[in-house]
């Protein structure tokens, strides 16, 4: 038995696959791969592959390469490419080699599909769009066999040639592979292995005018880079057979250590979309700001509203493998996110809809500073330097002109609280606009109660956050909620029209002066309101993105 075995603590069908092809001797290391489309920002979903292939590879002392598949300049930019990098990075893990690329092996694939035509297994077919999809029938109904079908050999070799040169317009020709027009699998239906393109590649420039398909060309960058499992999501499950086809009619791959193709079920968040096309819709309607919008499950876009490597990771390892489609509660995300924070976020406090608080027993010019814990459950974190003086700022919903029940544990008349880290104060009176809006709460404050209770045995039960008036640093708040108000938005046309109109909410208050320096995309707990991150395309202002709340705000 293979010793991983031993050490595997989340065994599915995928490492009992890998272990008994390890113990019969089929292979004697593994290799997988991740191989995204540059045609888009890569999203948790991604992240879901991302961890299988690379944790695979770690588990089994194997390799794990990363090859982009741009087989359609149309859609592919640099931009996404470097993107895809920085994104796997980001995540912990690095690939073996160098980056491959499928337009590395364009002269192979072209050899290949010659192969096929001297084993007239492939032909030249001038079948326009519309008269394609009447040949190839329905799932009720066979299809029939192209009037190109039977080309000659020579013939078709010369038409390849053509498509290549150019000599052909887009649209007018394609290569198909002649396997069977009556197999229940539309898939095996004679499928394209190469279309003419007239599109500039990012890699290649102008040396090509056909490129191949997607299914041609991923299995063969398979075979050429030594791949062992091939491990895709549930929708490739039917295109296993071509992906075979096209392999064991090869004679370069034709053995038993080839690739073989597995499949297991893609990840889907509720309340969000897990297509890139469907997330470009977004961002080409801007109902989003850029492909890293923080209300994205793209994994940059999760990255700019602080979620963390780690938390993502336990996230998808929480999940698991399989090959059951479902729908993941986004609660399971959060609880993730929130367990790696509480954690290692260190402690701030932020005040994001504030209200003016003076203390009238507080000597005039006085500013003092108080030492506060960095993180309570962790003292090697340190401590901090917080500002009390005469006027602060509370949050407008830690104060009520009369306490609503006896279960109000903040700021009313006659009531006291102690804020956090310092004084217990009693609120006396306060201002209004012309409104009716609360602007400033006076109080007065226990001089006696710093790091202690009160001495004549007084109960104080609430606590509420504060920042200091003098030092305070204005702030911008981006708080985030579901982009969608339907648990499954995929699944209507118009998904659209079900975009939140609330998905974000800003709100500007104050921080402390610390926070001047808040790193980018790490996210601090800003004491009883949640955990924030700096934003990371707005360093000349202080704008915080709210990363998740302190306990599940996903109930309904």
């Amino acid at each position: 038995m293979n010793d991983t075995n031993l050490i595997d603590k989340h065994i599915n069908f995928i490492r009992h696959q890998i272990n008994n092809d390890l113990d019969s001797g089929l292979h004697s290391v593994i290799q997988t791969r991740f191989p995204p489309e540059p045609n888009g920002y890569l999203h948790i979903g991604h992240a879901k592959s991302i961890c299988l292939n690379f944790n695979l590879a770690q588990d089994y002392k194997g390799k794990c390469n990363l090859r982009f598949d741009d087989t359609n300049p149309a859609k592919e930019e640099l931009e996404f490419i470097k993107s895809i990098k920085n994104d796997i990075k980001w995540l912990g893990f690095d690939w073996d080699g160098d980056i491959q690329y499928s337009s590395n092996y364009f002269p192979k694939f072209y050899e290949y599909a010659i192969e096929l035509i001297n084993k007239e297994l492939a032909y030249v077919c001038f079948l326009n769009a519309e008269e394609t999809r009447e040949y190839r029938g329905t799932l009720k109904q066979t299809g029939k066999d192209s009037p190109y079908r039977d080309t000659s050999i020579t013939e078709n070799i010369s038409l390849l040639e053509q498509m290549r040169k150019g000599k052909f317009s887009e649209g007018e020709c394609v290569l198909r592979a002649k396997i069977d027009m009556t197999s229940p699998f539309m898939c095996m239906r004679d499928p394209a292995l190469y279309r003419i393109r007239f599109e500039k590649h990012h890699q290649t420039g102008n040396e090509w005018r056909i490129y191949p398909m997607y299914d041609f060309a991923h299995c063969i960058s398979d075979a050429i880079e030594g791949v062992t499992h091939s491990l895709c999501t549930l929708e490739f499950q039917d295109n296993r057979r071509l992906y075979d086809w096209i392999l064991e009619h090869l004679d370069d791959f034709n053995k038993l250590n080839r690739p073989h193709q597995y499949e297991f079920s893609r990840l889907n968040l509720e309340y969000t979309v897990m297509s890139k096309r469907k997330l470009q819709q977004l961002v080409e309607g801007r109902l989003v700001l850029g492909w890293n919008d923080p209300r994205l499950p793209t994994i940059s876009g999760l990255r700019r509203r602080g979620y963390t490597p780690t938390g993502i990771r336990n996230f998808i390892e929480c999940i698991g493998i399989s090959k059951v489609d479902s729908m993941t509660d986004m609660k399971i995300l959060e609880n993730a996110v929130r367990d790696d924070l509480n954690i290692v976020a260190q402690r701030t406090m932020g005040v994001i809809d504030p209200i003016k608080v003076i203390i009238e027993n507080y000597p005039e010019s006085q500013v003092e500073i108080i030492k506060a814990p960095v993180h309570p459950q962790n003292e090697d974190m340190g401590k901090r330097d917080i500002f009390f003086s005469k006027e602060l700022y509370i949050d407008r919903a830690d104060f009520k002109e009369v306490a609503p029940n006896k279960k109000f544990k903040r700021l009313a008349i006659d009531k006291e609280v102690r804020l956090r880290n310092a004084y217990v104060i009693n609120a006396t009176t306060f201002d209004t606009d012309f409104d009716g809006n609360v602007v400033t709460v006076y109080a007065t404050y226990d001089p006696d109660t710093l790091g202690k209770n009160p001495e004549d045995g007084r109960k104080v039960k609430g606590v509420i956050h504060f920042v200091e008036a003098s030092k305070a640093l204005k702030a911008e708040f981006r708080l985030y909620d579901r982009l969608f108000t339907l648990e499954n938005p995929g699944k209507n046309e118009n998904f659209e029209q079900l975009f939140n109109p609330k998905s974000l909410v800003v709100t500007y208050g104050v921080v402390e002066p610390s926070m001047q320096y808040a790193t980018p995309e790490v996210a601090y707990q800003f004491e009883r309101e949640g955990y924030f991150c700096r934003d990371n395309e707005t360093n000349d202002n202080l704008v915080f993105n709210k990363t998740v709340a302190l306990r599940d705000a996903w109930s309904s």
